[in-house]
C-alpha cells in the first residue's frame, strides 16, 4: 500500500503508532510534514502537503490519540 496526502486517517494512525510519546496538539507543521514524508509507505509529492492537509492529519491524529 502506498500512502498519499489524501490518506489522512491512515497517515494519522501510522503517526500515532510510530510516535506514541508525541502529543499531536503541540506538533508544528514543519515537523508534521517531515514525519509524514518519512513514513515507509508514503509515496506522494512532498510539496503537495499544504497547510489544509496537515491540519486534517493533525486533527485525525488528535482523535486517534484520545
Amino acid at each position: 500500500m502506498s500512502l498519499k496526502w489524501t490518506d489522512v486517517l491512515e497517515i494519522a494512525i501510522q503517526l500515532a503508532d510510530s510516535k506514541p510519546d508525541v502529543d499531536p496538539r503541540y506538533v508544528n507543521f514543519v515537523d508534521l510534514q517531515r514525519w509524514v514524508i518519512a513514513l515507509p509507505e508514503f509515496s506522494d509529492d512532498p510539496k503537495r502537503g499544504g497547510e489544509k492537509v496537515l491540519e486534517a492529519i493533525q486533527s485525525a491524529w488528535i482523535e486517534e490519540a484520545d
